[in-house]
């Protein structure tokens, strides 16, 4: 009943058209209703009656239609889609190849619909066995002939089994077919964490680093009084803290297909446009002592930005005070710091490095990081 309750009213209006069509296959191949009102009320009335249970139960339950229809299956055997004459072992002439009449249509229907909508296929098997026994019933009782079993098993096969085969191969690619979108779909969404989690750590992670190197500089400035000098050292603290939550979010944003990420990557978080110039002047501003040694003839490598932005990131964090080096040729970039002036103010551990050297590793270079004399160096070659 639920079902009957669920349905649309389109969906009313397609299954009575459908029983009005099953019910006229069926009454023209019946009696004459003119001629013979008793036979098409005994005979012909309950198939009617039979069709309309199989159009109500056959939406959603296919495998029900299929047995209510049962009298309407490949058992005339005087009628086929084909008549051959076998030879071998034994001359048969006039053995009907797949019986078939008109109604036999909407079993081949239904036993489709079977196949596509049913989940588990033992009860269709075990349907199956059921119409087997029926048929081998059938021609038992006229003669067992070969012919007959010919006739039969091509029925069996046509109307039962390639069309419930037919619907199984078309639900199976469906499956396949919405497993490859969610696939896709879940690929996107892991794409777009990690391009959210490399532009936090680009932009948002280098800003807390500036912060935290401002606020190291006015603890450490002449002339406040205590208060300025607390309320200093408390922002720098806060920084700090504000870097490692932000590592911690990356690091649940972050996964292994950040490669993919790089390929669509949406807009970054940094201010649009700032180059090399631009950024390290921005870092210089916040109090960072920073020396850039360019050719401006000479145009910087395309992940210049990244590997310079990195590089500071990690001198403010790792290095606060330390006077800062870079270093732009055409296929190399170096970003040198010497050794920290003042407690650093991160937690070692982050995943910047490893996401650059991904972006470089893409873009056929080597990326090479560690300490170097009494600082640290970032080094990028680019082919």
């Amino acid at each position: 009943m639920k079902h009957l309750r669920r349905r649309t009213r389109a969906q009313w209006t397609r299954d009575l058209l459908l029983w009005l069509l099953l019910s006229a296959v069926i009454a023209a191949m019946g009696a004459d209703p003119v001629t013979d009102a008793t036979g098409f009320a005994v005979r012909t009335g309950p198939l009617v009656a039979l069709a309309g249970a199989a159009v109500l139960a056959g939406r959603p339950w296919p495998l029900a239609a299929v047995l209510l229809l049962l009298p309407f299956g490949p058992w005339r055997f005087d009628m086929g889609l084909a008549t051959s004459t076998l030879v071998w072992p034994e001359h048969l002439p006039h053995v009907k190849i797949i019986p078939f009449q008109p109604v036999t249509l909407f079993v081949v229907w239904y036993a489709y619909l079977a196949g596509r909508r049913m989940r588990g296929t033992g009860p269709a098997l075990a349907a199956f066995a059921l119409l087997v026994v029926i048929g081998a019933g059938l021609v038992v009782a006229r003669g067992a002939g070969l012919g007959l079993w010919i006739t039969v098993t091509t029925g069996l096969l046509a109307v039962y089994a390639v069309p419930y085969l037919l619907g199984l191969l078309r639900r199976r690619l469906l499956q396949q077919r919405e497993q490859a979108r969610l696939s896709a779909a879940a690929r996107a969404r892991l794409r777009e964490r990690a391009r959210i989690a490399r532009d936090m750590h680009d932009s948002l992670g280098h800003d807390l680093a500036l912060i935290a190197v401002r606020a190291a500089g006015l603890e450490m400035a002449p002339g406040l009084d205590p208060a300025q000098v607390r309320a200093a050292g408390e922002l720098r603290v806060a920084a700090a803290e504000a870097t490692e939550r932000l590592r911690q979010i990356i690091g649940l944003l972050r996964d292994d297909d950040e490669a993919g990420a790089d390929a669509d990557a949406g807009p970054p978080l940094a201010p649009v446009g700032e180059d090399v110039a631009a950024l390290v002047e921005r870092a210089r501003a916040s109090g960072m002592p920073v020396t850039l040694r360019r050719d401006p003839s000479v145009p910087a490598p395309a992940l210049a930005r990244a590997v310079v932005q990195e590089g500071l990131t990690n001198a403010a964090k790792h290095a606060p005070g330390a006077p800062v080096t870079v270093l732009l040729s055409p296929r190399r970039v170096v970003v040198r710091n010497g050794p920290p002036r003042s407690r650093p103010a991160a937690v070692p551990g982050g995943l910047g490095l490893t996401g650059l050297d991904e972006r470089v590793r893409l873009a056929g270079g080597t990326m090479t990081a560690g300490p170097s004399g009494d600082g640290y160096e970032l080094a990028v070659e680019l082919p």
